[in-house]
């Protein structure tokens, strides 16, 4: 009877929650410069507990030792530049040493993450009830372009298989294709089976040209789905590079209040809401009235003109020098928020993510504060 039966939550192993983590923000998505990823550990250690940090020193380290956590979600790269010694002289390289001794995975996901839709800027925003309306500034090529080309009687199996797999999709809109019918034909030769015609025979074929948008990270998939349904020995395709931008993937984002606010107020709602302690602005407009909201976490001065242009009344950012500050003019209000207070949220995002995948694993957030700034009043 099934009440004797024990039964045994399913093993995670470490490449499930990477897995998981790159459909929601893809390696593809990272900077050039950025370290993301697996970095230390191995792909298929098994786990049972997690722990989430925007930074990993050793403090955080020994509390995920207290905790028994098998992997360490970390935002920002213990590993940023080259390593040619592991001797502690370091904090990142006595972490190292801790994760090494202690069989703790480190796992990395930082600007991969800033990327994309749901991500940081996104977290955010529906904190602070700002309607999302687009990135602020949009990323190209991170798309191909498939064409293949089928007999009409299998064209509607292999365009969804593509669809299946990830391709076909823009912006909100899914299952996107161009298809053109014509005729294809060939000729095999005496080592061939061709699926219509006789080998050494010339044949002409009504087909279907389908043409689809693939994001890159999906392109693998996409291709497999290809040659698991066409039905040809030789599948016919072509894949192009596209500069397209992708309106929903890259740096930052822009939206609207809900309610118009006048500066005081906006300083001190976005005080309150996001837990700061202080806020270093732009003074050049104090009768501003704030509805438009352009944002990118972490340092994010390049972004200024970025959001001059999309009109925004403010600029939520932090790392900005002196003389940014005069760049807003009277069209745009800057707020410095801190880097860390500007980043903190990701360890929410992060739990809340991985708690709604995965059920059978302890998710902690880490209780330390890592910020090495200290602000005296």
């Amino acid at each position: 009877m099934l009440d004797n039966i024990d039964f045994f939550p399913m093993e995670i192993m470490v490449k499930d929650i990477s897995d998981k983590l790159e459909d929601l923000a893809p390696l593809d998505y990272s900077e050039p410069y950025d370290n993301v990823g697996l970095i230390v550990g191995d792909l298929f250690k098994k786990i049972q507990n997690i722990l989430i940090t925007l930074d990993l020193t050793e403090e955080v380290m020994i509390e995920s030792i207290n905790k028994k956590c098998d992997l360490i979600i970390v935002f920002h790269p213990v590993i940023f530049h080259p390593i040619k010694k592991i001797n502690g002289n370091t904090f990142s390289e006595r972490v190292i040493i801790y994760a090494i001794k202690h069989d703790i995975s480190i796992y990395v996901i930082h600007t991969n993450l800033d990327a994309v839709w749901e991500g940081t800027g996104s977290f955010v925003y529906n904190l602070l009830k700002i309607n999302k309306e687009k990135v602020l500034i949009p990323r190209k090529g991170t798309m191909k372009k498939l064409n293949t080309y089928v007999p009409v009687n299998y064209a509607e199996k292999v365009r969804n298989a593509l669809f299946l797999k990830g391709a076909g999709n823009i912006s909100n809109y899914s299952h996107c294709s161009y298809n053109v019918e014509g005729l294809g034909s060939y000729m095999g030769n005496e080592y061939t089976r061709p699926f219509f015609g006789k080998k050494e025979v010339f044949h002409l074929e009504k087909e279907i040209c389908i043409s689809v948008l693939v994001p890159n990270h999906k392109l693998k998939l996409v291709k497999e789905a290809l040659f698991q349904t066409h039905p040809y020995e030789e599948v016919a395709y072509e894949i192009y590079d596209i500069n397209n931008t992708n309106p929903h993937i890259g740096i930052g984002m822009v939206g609207n209040l809900i309610d118009e606010m006048n500066l005081h107020d906006f300083l001190s709602y976005i005080k309150k809401n996001m837990n700061l302690s202080c806020i270093k602005y732009s003074n050049r407009n104090n009768k501003k009235k704030i509805k438009r909201v352009s944002m990118i976490p972490g340092s994010g001065r390049f972004g200024i003109e970025s959001a001059i242009k999309e009109q925004s009344d403010a600029f939520i950012s932090s790392d900005f020098k002196y003389h940014d500050f005069f760049k807003s003019e009277k069209d745009l209000v800057i707020l410095d928020i801190g880097h860390y207070e500007s980043e903190n949220f990701n360890k929410n995002l992060i739990k809340s993510f991985l708690e709604k995948n995965f059920d059978s694993i302890f998710v902690f957030k880490s209780e330390i504060n890592t910020n090495p700034v200290e602000y005296y009043y």
